[in-house]
């Protein structure tokens, strides 16, 4: 397959800031692949995309919260002879609640597709990437990897497993022509929030556009950044910059008031 704009792999892209990704990418010219569960969404996103822009759009129905699921993308990718330029591991999702009463399935779903798909995805397309000699990958992580995060135990540790992954990443190809950028959204205008419980909380009573962000972070993955925060408040970006220097306890016990449900 002949390409000339670079071709975007989304994933989590029936919706929210994936899909902004997708409309982002799009407007820029460059062909996609869509990969997200929701086969019906997926097409309804590819019919407007292709109509609009003019581009190709390749849709793969996949839960990558599936053992095995990476490498079932990476295959369906290669049987087409795509070349990935941009891999943008946008899937994940949270949930609310004290550990020791949350569903086991809840949490093994929440580490394999936040931390054990994107790890394994990324590994897979690298290669090609390094030895091309350019390439971009872009981790959504979240500001949640700052922190320990009570009442989000888990959601919370996989985002800072993925922010050190990919700044560890950033380090290693340094010179190699490939870039890997962490993205560090706040409370944003998605189906995040409430899929997660997190909708009548304190932390989400501020959300910024999905747009917003996705736009900032796509520029960033472009531009070759390690880090980029987006959709903040001032107040929350000061938090987060002071969060090294808080007593832990203090720290903690802010964030899991934050994180409570509101009466």
């Amino acid at each position: 397959m002949t390409q000339s704009e670079p071709v975007a792999l989304i994933t989590g892209a029936s919706s929210g800031i994936g899909e902004e990704f997708a409309k982002l990418h799009a407007e820029a010219g460059g062909d996609l692949i869509l990969v997200a569960r929701r086969l019906d969404r997926l097409n309804t996103l590819k019919d407007s995309l292709e109509q609009t822009f003019g581009i190709r759009v390749t849709v793969i129905a996949q839960d990558l919260a599936q053992p095995g699921a990476a490498q079932t993308v990476y295959d369906a990718v290669n049987g087409q002879g795509i070349r990935i330029d941009y891999l943008i591991n946008n899937a994940g999702h949270g949930g609310r609640g004290d550990f020791h009463s949350m569903d086991p399935a809840m949490i093994d779903s929440q580490m394999q597709l936040n931390m054990v798909a994107l790890t394994q995805l990324t590994r897979l397309f690298l290669p090609d990437m390094v030895a091309r000699g350019s390439g971009r990958v872009l981790n959504v992580s979240s500001t949640a990897s700052f922190f320990p995060g009570p009442l989000q135990a888990v959601y919370f540790a996989t985002k800072a497993y993925v922010t050190f992954l990919s700044n560890a990443l950033s380090e290693e190809l340094k010179g190699t022509g490939v870039t890997v950028t962490a993205l560090m959204p706040g409370a944003t205008e998605s189906e995040f929030a409430k899929v997660s419980g997190m909708d009548k909380t304190n932390l989400f009573e501020q959300t910024f556009p999905a747009r917003d962000v996705a736009k900032a972070g796509y520029e960033a993955m472009l531009a070759g950044e390690m880090d980029i925060v987006a959709g903040v408040t001032t107040s929350q970006n000061i938090m987060l910059k002071l969060s090294a220097f808080m007593p832990k306890r203090s720290m903690l016990k802010t964030i899991y008031k934050m994180q409570q449900v509101q009466n």
